[in-house]
């Protein structure tokens, strides 16, 4: 495993201090909120993809197409 090395500012160190006050070490907390960064991201990424296609008139219209078009081959 990769040693890192950083220099905190004060508003990094109040983060630590937060994340650590349940007992954590400092690699446990900053390991942790890594994955809760990338996490975060990702579901801000998917957030903005479904906007995208929300505000999309060309795909909710082919939405509705083949929703219809599939209710026309329905069994029941």
């Amino acid at each position: 495993m990769a040693v890192l090395n950083f220099r905190t500012d004060e508003r990094s160190e109040r983060a630590l201090a937060e994340l650590m006050a349940d007992g954590s070490t400092t690699s446990d907390a900053i390991r942790q909120a890594l994955v809760d960064a990338v996490r975060l991201r990702r579901r801000e990424q998917m957030r903005a993809e479904s906007l995208d296609v929300l505000n999309d008139e060309n795909d909710r219209d082919e939405s509705r197409r083949v929703l219809a078009e599939m209710d026309t081959l329905r069994a029941w």
